[in-house]
Parts: structure tokens; C-alpha cells; sequence
């Protein structure tokens, strides 16, 4: 059963036709990779998963709502979260503050910053945090400054931010940009437990294609805003047309 359905979606900036008619369905309790060159629209698309653009034509469907054009809190509540290419987590916040933050505005659809001492207080807040922590594998660095963490260790945080919202789709933007092979690893050893635990569903855009090929069950190749195949990792590597978008090979 697909969770995420996306019909006939264009989107041009100006003179710029970044997405072209394109059509994807994100099956329930998978990982779905999305890739392709530079400049092949995947961003915008993903921008598109969450709301925060409006594709000119077409539609986008989450679980039977739309998406379009909802406040990114409705977007929360909807029960999807998102991990950008950077990963966005307060540098002067320890670690549990980090993990507080998006518990508390899922519960109350904002945060303000003076209310962190009030959270804190409150034993079950705590309780969901520190478990969730637990799972990224970081709960000996509970009071550590974020700013302090190892970009590997930055990502997990994110990660576990986004868990603690308890979301039904994951969006991950290229999550191993500028890590180191053993930090990438780690990440996608983490990423297949959070998928078979939570019974999560994940939709990741990635250009390390050995985190492509680990983690995903099914792939579509972008070029030029257009979906160029759709297919699983085993027909993926082998398709003509992939090899030539990549390769410059004609076969």
C-alpha cells in the first residue's frame, strides 16, 4: 500500500523547468531512494513531499490528504519528519535540549525558547527523550553540547529529533554528506534498525550510491526534473538508460 503518492508534478522557477510530469508512489514500510545528477529536480521534489513548495500543476498525497500548502506543524502532525543535508540542531543546546525541543512542539505546535526549563521539569518529556537517545546509540552524551558532537553523531541527534515525533514517513536529504566512511556506515546500520523497529517508512535522496544500494528497496532515477526509471536496486545498477545517465554510456 502506498503511503505517498505523487501525480503529474511539475514545478518551473522562471525560466527553469525543474520538475516535468512526474509521478512516484512510496510504498508503505520501505525505503525508497530518489536519485540523480546534479540539478535533477530532487530537492525541489522533496520540497514538494513536505509542502514547502507548490508544484504548478499535479498533486501530492500523503496518506490520502494532501500536503500542499500546510504549515510545516501540520506537516509534523500528518506524521512526517524530516532530516535536511545539514543537519539543523541548536549548537549552544545540549543534547537532551536538542531532543526536548521537538517534543514539546509536536505536543504544543511551537517552541519558545524560555519554555525550556518548564519542559525539562516534566518527567514523561524526559523519559521519551532519553529512550530515543538510547536508540541513536547516544545516551552517554546526554549533557553534551551539540556544537561538540562529531558530524556523524550531529546527524544522529537530527535523526532522533525527528523519531521523537513519532512519524510515519522519514524524508532524509543526502544524511551522509561529509562523513567519513565509518560515520556513513554507522548511519546506515542505524538507519536499517529504525526501519525494522518502528516500522517506519523512509524516502531518501543520496548521491553515495553504496548508501543507495544498503538501504534501498526500491529507486527512482531523475534526470532533468523527469523520472527517468523506476526499478529495485538489483535492476537499477544493470539498466541502460541508468548507465547512461551516469556513465555517458550508450548501451
Amino acid at each position: 500500500m502506498s503511503i505517498l503518492e505523487v501525480k503529474n508534478v511539475s514545478k518551473n522557477f522562471g525560466g527553469l523547468k525543474a520538475l516535468s510530469n512526474v509521478n512516484l508512489s512510496v510504498v508503505e514500510n520501505t525505503v525508497h531512494a530518489i536519485i540523480g545528477p546534479n540539478g535533477a529536480g530532487k530537492s525541489t521534489l522533496l520540497n514538494c513531499f513536505v509542502g514547502k513548495l507548490i508544484p504548478d500543476t499535479g498533486s501530492v498525497m500523503f496518506d490520502g490528504q494532501s500536503v500542499l500548502g500546510r504549515h510545516p506543524f501540520e506537516i509534523n502532525q500528518m506524521g512526517i519528519s524530516r532530516v535536511f543535508q545539514t543537519p539543523e540542531i541548536f549548537g549552544d543546546l545540549t543534547v537532551i535540549e536538542n531532543m526536548l525541543i521537538p517534543i514539546f512542539a509536536k505536543r504544543d505546535g511551537s517552541f519558545r525558547m524560555h519554555a525550556l526549563e518548564t519542559v525539562a521539569n516534566e518527567a514523561e518529556i524526559i523519559e521519551q527523550a532519553e529512550q530515543v537517545l538510547e536508540e541513536m546509540n547516544m545516551a552517554d552524551k546526554l549533557h553534551m553540547h551539540s556544537a561538540a558532537l562529531s558530524r556523524g553523531d550531529k546527524r544522529r541527534l537530527e535523526i532522533g529529533m525527528c523519531l521523537s515525533q513519532e512519524p510515519r514517513l522519514l524524508l532524509l536529504d543526502e544524511p551522509t554528506a561529509g562523513m567519513a566512511r565509518a560515520d556513513t556506515n554507522n548511519t546506515i546500520d542505524l538507519l536499517k534498525r529504525i526501519k525494522d523497529e518502528r516500522d517506519i517508512t523512509i524516502a531518501i535522496i543520496e548521491h553515495d550510491m553504496h548508501v543507495v544500494f544498503s538501504l534501498a528497496e526500491r529507486i527512482t532515477v531523475l534526470a532533468q526534473g523527469t523520472p527517468l526509471v523506476e526499478d529495485t536496486p538489483e535492476n537499477i545498477k544493470i539498466h541502460p538508460k541508468v548507465r547512461e545517465a551516469y556513465l555517458g554510456e550508450s548501451v
